[in-house]
């Protein structure tokens, strides 16, 4: 997404650090990047100082939100050991806490769970494919009951950079019951956008109206 217009701003606001029920980052900051081991995968994270400066228009955090403003991009990926649900009523779809939260500027957050977790039993693969500049290729699960619009996607083939999700879901908000630590998400603007709003993170979000350039 492009940078926004209005001109940054330094913050003194810690990047990235302590954030709630995470571990360690294995993401990439803005600018420059490092490359290290993640267990067999290779991955990047973020030189400190290369994160994002705050923009002006931006939500000041208050004590344990972020900002997507702080995110970096490419998009980061840290581990997230809450309770993460996703029900189609009272069927559960999804319970881990093992899922991966992937960061990247001016956008809620995503959560990638694995496979394992997943019930497949009320959901079928979709048609529908899409592209996306760092992770590569889409594809989509739908429910069986519902097919023609899907409620979760996947990298089945990742680029090497998001190796460690491959074959993760992650579910759109508002199509499903999404919960994240006992908190009910709220869905991201925008028919395309599936990043998971909670109390925790404050924006303003891609998605919303007159961000179309972000």
């Amino acid at each position: 997404m492009p940078s926004a217009s209005h001109g940054p701003r330094s913050s003194s606001v810690p990047r990235l650090q302590g954030l709630p029920g995470s571990t360690s980052l294995i993401g990439a900051g803005r600018a420059a990047m490092s490359p290290c081991r993640y267990g067999q995968q290779h991955v990047w994270t973020a030189v400190p100082g290369s994160l994002n400066r705050r923009p002006d228009f931006a939500v000041e955090p208050g004590p344990g939100q972020e900002s997507v403003w702080d995110y970096p991009r490419p998009p980061a990926i840290r581990r997230d050991g809450r309770l993460l649900e996703v029900r189609d009523g009272s069927t559960i779809l999804a319970r881990t806490s093992r899922a991966y939260k992937v960061m990247e500027t001016a956008s809620p957050p995503t959560f990638y769970i694995p496979r394992d977790d997943v019930n497949f039993a009320p959901l079928e693969p979709s048609s529908d494919r899409t592209y996306c500049e760092w992770k590569g290729t889409a594809t989509y699960w739908a429910l069986a009951q519902n097919p023609g619009e899907p409620v979760a996607w996947c990298y089945e083939r990742p680029r090497a950079r998001f190796e460690i999700i491959k074959g993760y879901l992650a579910f759109y908000p508002g199509r499903v019951d999404c919960r994240l630590g006992g908190e009910s998400v709220k869905t991201q603007p925008g028919r395309f956008y599936g990043g998971w709003i909670t109390s925790e993170v404050v924006g303003p979000f891609k998605g919303e109206p007159g961000t179309g350039h972000w």
